[in-house]
């Protein structure tokens, strides 16, 4: 099997998913012509835009920002909130310094973060 090379060969790969979408119904038999190139298609599109648009996974950075601004909280703020010092807290957001195991456990339990996300694993 082939896979998609480029972003031109992309764009137009899911242009014809959106083409054959319609064509295929829930009941549409599995060696149906249309079904079959939106299966193989489907599945070039999906690995190309794994691997190309991939996201990732959250830091901590990212998700005490996240949780700053949903709970409507400043460095003081979710300071107080934890329990840590501004200027930890400073360092954490920078990215300068990570949480002791101490720390992490607080933050992962007051902010409801993934205890993956905030031990870096």
């Amino acid at each position: 099997m082939t896979k998609i090379e480029n972003e031109k060969q992309y764009h137009w790969a899911l242009n014809r998913v959106e083409e054959i979408l319609p064509l295929v119904k829930d009941d549409t038999p599995l060696d149906d012509p249309y079904s079959i190139e939106l299966d193989l298609l489907s599945g070039l599109v999906a690995d190309y835009s794994d691997e190309h648009f991939s996201i990732g996974e959250p830091t901590l950075v990212d998700m005490l920002k996240l949780r700053m601004y949903e709970m409507g909280l400043n460095q003081i703020a979710l300071s107080k909130l934890l329990g840590i010092t501004p200027s930890r807290i400073c360092e954490y957001l920078s990215g300068k310094k990570e949480p002791t195991l101490h720390h992490a456990r607080i933050i992962s339990s007051k902010l409801k973060i993934d205890p993956a996300i905030v031990l870096g694993v």
